[in-house]
């Protein structure tokens, strides 16, 4: 299979090393996506339900690039700096992903996350 690489201006450029979005087959990966603002690349503040719906606008965009939409996703991983943020991360995530056809997803607490972002999502989906 080969690699395309996915790329939008209407989602945060990468930081590093690494790709917005990658398709192989008829499968999407997208790299994890902070609550950063594409047009100014600076982290949305306030919170966790604001960063949230930045973070799924981002994914949302990369999809949309690759010929996939949010409804395609079939697998969501989803890092959050404090578990008790978990509510409301999941209301607004329950606002893009309807429970009767929502993704697989796993949900990880973690230490810290680039520029001290309160939620990272990464998704892949079907073309």
């Amino acid at each position: 299979m080969t690699k395309q690489i996915i790329s939008t201006p209407l989602a945060p450029a990468p930081v590093g090393p690494y790709q917005q979005a990658v398709r192989t087959g008829n499968l999407i990966f997208t790299a994890g996506q902070i609550p950063l603002d594409p047009a100014t690349n600076a982290l949305v503040s306030g919170p966790v339900e604001a960063q949230t719906r930045r973070v799924l606008e981002n994914l949302k965009a990369l999809l949309e690039a690759a010929g996939s939409s949010l409804g395609r996703v079939v697998k969501t991983t989803v890092f959050l700096r404090d578990m008790s943020d978990f509510q409301a991360m999941n209301s607004v995530y329950a606002e893009y992903f309807k429970t009767d056809t929502a993704p697989a997803r796993s949900t990880i607490q973690v230490a810290r996350l680039p520029k001290d972002a309160a939620v990272e999502i990464e998704a892949i989906a079907e073309v």
